[in-house]
């Protein structure tokens, strides 16, 4: 049983002139006692008459998924199997970051009827929100008390990356179709395929001459390249603690999963095939197998529950995770951090045995925060603000010095840059031929 506010003003009302009351008889406590136990009579009848919350039935209503920052209607749907109406509040406890506005909601329900509570849900975290339970509080009719009970029903709500670097996606297959087709590559690479065959106009690569056709054809013909289909891209993302470092208000591993997804789309509509692997001591998430469509909606789901680990990343397994997927040739993208040379060396002790064999792509976020305070100089402490901003950019420098020597390519950028900087990245590699 609960009470009321309305129980309290009630007490509060009749406490004065009680008062009054026994002053002028002489016996100020049996008028206050009477008052009392009116009261609580009072609230027990009204608590009494009130509809029983165990009485009713709850069904949820709830998307199974949703994006991060987009925001979907949750609805409680509340059935009256008892004789009594029901006047309740209704509370459906969501963890705080499902975002849920207006929690508690006002029910009047008659016996035999249901009504329907509703709440917009906007999560600002990834992964499973979920709700349990739902408190019903039954007013009587005077509303000086309440009956109360906590009814269960599970609710469940996934929330996936937001893949907000989708719409760099258009342009970047514009480019791959001109790429692929309306410019095909003159030069052969290892990473192209013989395509067609054309009359040799002027600016042409001699190079490109099939002295054969030509001979049967007695005019000049050259042939034309295209990018290989069905590469493979492997992409390992560090879920270590230097992921869980917050850039432009965003952690490092969502950036990682931005640019993972943009890169997939991408390379699923060029024709390879793409391998997705979260790992820091022990796979945290993999995604192989999959194409097209069912590529991405694997990605996002699995990326939904995965959070940052405090705990260093295990560089020394990494190429047996890529030997795992793979024993050819391969396009590896590790999207990690490189901002610290000590804990880079892990890093740079295993990429020879990558670039060894396969193409290497070292990817990293980098905070423009740092970039933007090497040019605040007009305060004291902004001068050592920028020459700790100034070492950061150093380190950043050396390292991918450090990871170009050793046959690696390193893409950097902000988190809104990282995702299109990649992609771009990867067409380049294409149009060189080194796929």
């Amino acid at each position: 049983m609960a009470v009321t506010g309305w129980f309290v003003a009630l007490l509060a009302a009749g406490v004065v002139p009680v008062i009054v009351v026994g002053q002028a008889t002489g016996n100020a406590w049996a008028p206050l006692g009477l008052w009392l136990a009116a009261c609580v009579l009072l609230l027990v009848i009204d608590v009494s008459l009130a509809g029983s919350p165990r009485r009713l039935s709850i069904l949820r209503e709830l998307p199974e998924r949703v994006r991060l920052g987009e925001t979907v209607t949750s609805r409680i749907l509340v059935s009256n199997q008892g004789e009594r109406t029901v006047r309740a509040i209704v509370r459906d406890a969501w963890q705080p970051s499902a975002g849920a506005t207006e929690p508690r909601q006002r029910v009047v329900l008659p016996p035999g009827e249901r009504r329907a509570a509703t709440q917009r849900l906007t999560p600002f975290r990834r992964g499973d929100r979920t709700s349990s339970h739902v408190t019903v509080r039954s007013f009587g009719p005077l509303r000086l008390g309440a009956r109360q009970a906590t009814l269960s029903a599970p609710g469940r709500l996934r929330v996936l990356p937001p893949f907000n670097a989708r719409k760099h996606l258009p342009s970047r297959l514009a480019r791959l179709r001109e790429l692929d087709g309306a410019s095909p590559v003159m030069v052969r690479g290892q990473g192209t395929e013989f395509d067609s065959l054309r009359e040799y106009v002027r600016g042409d690569d001699v190079r490109s001459i099939d002295w054969r056709a030509t001979a049967r054809r007695q005019d000049l013909v050259v042939r034309t390249w295209r990018p290989e289909r069905d590469r493979r891209v492997v992409i390992i993302i560090d879920t270590g603690r230097t992921s869980a470092a917050r850039i432009d208000n965003e952690p490092r591993i969502d950036t990682a999963f931005e640019s993972s997804l943009l890169l997939a789309a991408l390379a699923t509509r060029a024709g390879d095939r793409v391998d997705v692997v979260a790992f820091d001591r022990r796979v945290r998430g993999r995604v192989q197998g999959a194409n097209g469509p069912a590529l991405l909606a694997r990605m996002v789901d699995t990326f939904a529950g995965i959070d940052p680990e405090l705990i260093e990343m295990d560089w020394d397994a990494v190429p047996g995770q890529v030997r795992d997927i793979t024993a050819h040739r391969a396009l590896v993208v590790l999207l990690t951090s490189i901002d610290a040379p000590g804990a880079s060396q892990g890093l740079l002790s295993v990429l020879p045995q990558l670039t060894q064999k396969h193409t290497v792509v070292v990817a990293s976020v980098t905070d423009p925060d740092v970039e933007a305070a090497v040019s605040q100089r007009d305060r004291r402490e902004d001068v050592y603000r920028a020459a700790s901003a100034e070492r950061s950019l150093l380190d950043v420098a050396r390292v991918s010095a450090a990871i170009r020597q050793q046959g690696a390519d390193v893409v950097t950028g902000a988190p809104a840059d990282l995702p299109p900087a990649l992609s771009d990245h990867y067409i380049a590699l294409k149009a060189a031929g080194r796929l």
